[in-house]
């Protein structure tokens, strides 16, 4: 494999992790704070085809970022509503979000699944992206990878170096103390709720516009449910969800060479597609074992509701 080959494997996997970092990062501020939202893959769907319509109607890339957040962010608001306010069970609740958000984006999209966007092309970042090797891998991409990194650093930074954060995590911790303290649990729930929900969303039209510029009905293809298991691959921690989704995308990059690069091999392609699922699953697997990690990073209030009265 020469050094060019290298260079665009590399380059299409930093692409590929990007919907999953961006979703992966909303789930993590909602899971910080105390709620277990599992209607990933029902948002980013949602996401996908509204940012995909409002693209193509208006001609606009950043129009249809903008309404893809906005569907995110609309239906997590009502997720939130009815777990947070109704106190309704939150896995029931975000499996019917899952399945009802699915449903409805084939639904909405099934008159745009014959068309397409015209690609948007590569950001080139200036003296950066000629240095040797590494500058067209990493400073040479899509505008989205570049917000995926600048939501990285806003979201950890905004967790361990700002008051709000502090604030964030003690909810997640222990309710109860904040609501003692006078803080609004309820609050900062909503608003983590509706930020995460806004980023599923962000990532679902990141794929839409951006990774494969069209819609067909399951264009998320189960990456909702992974970027939920990659939460639980970094034990709740930013720096080990970058890594979780460039995995997952240098996986799927690679089952894709394999199967376009014409090499013989007496794999079955189905086999050769389910790989990003089965490395996630192994690794998932491998994690579990260690509980004693899981539960020293876990959120301790993690999926439980809250009652300001008890």
């Amino acid at each position: 494999m020469d050094s060019g080959l290298i260079q665009e494997v590399v380059s299409a996997t930093l692409l590929a992790g990007t919907p999953l970092i961006i979703a992966a990062l909303g789930l993590l501020m909602n899971e910080r704070a105390g709620v277990l939202n599992l209607g990933a893959e029902g948002m980013m769907s949602l996401g996908a085809v509204y940012g995909f319509i409002a693209a193509l109607s208006f001609s606009s890339p950043v129009l249809g970022l903008a309404a893809g957040l906005m569907a995110g962010a609309l239906v997590a608001g009502g997720f939130a509503l009815l777990t947070i306010t109704l106190q309704a069970n939150q896995v029931a609740s975000g499996l019917a979000l899952a399945i009802f958000g699915v449903g409805l984006a084939g639904f909405v999209g099934k008159p745009y699944e014959s068309q397409s966007l015209k690609a948007v092309g590569e950001w080139s970042i200036p003296l950066l992206v000629d240095i040797p090797w590494l500058g067209p891998i990493f400073f040479q991409q899509q505008p989205m990878v570049y917000l995926s990194w600048v939501l990285f650093g806003a979201v950890w930074w905004f967790l361990y170096r700002s008051r709000s954060g502090l604030l964030l995590r003690a909810v997640g911790e222990d309710p109860a103390a904040a609501h003692a303290i006078g803080r609004s649990v309820v609050g900062v729930r909503y608003l983590a709720v509706i930020f995460g929900g806004a980023l599923c969303g962000l990532g679902g039209a990141c794929l839409s516009i951006f990774y494969a510029p069209m819609w067909v009905e399951g264009l998320i293809a189960g990456r909702g449910w992974i970027a939920l298991a990659l939460v639980v691959f970094a034990t709740w921690r930013p720096f080990r969800v970058l890594l979780g989704a460039y995995l997952f995308g240098g996986v799927l990059i690679a089952q894709l060479f394999l199967q376009g690069s014409g090499v013989k091999i007496s794999v079955p392609s189905q086999l050769l597609s389910s790989l990003p699922y089965l490395a996630t699953i192994i690794v998932l697997v491998l994690i579990s074992r260690d509980s004693r990690r899981i539960r020293q990073h876990s959120p301790a209030s993690l999926g439980r509701a809250f009652r300001a009265d008890e």
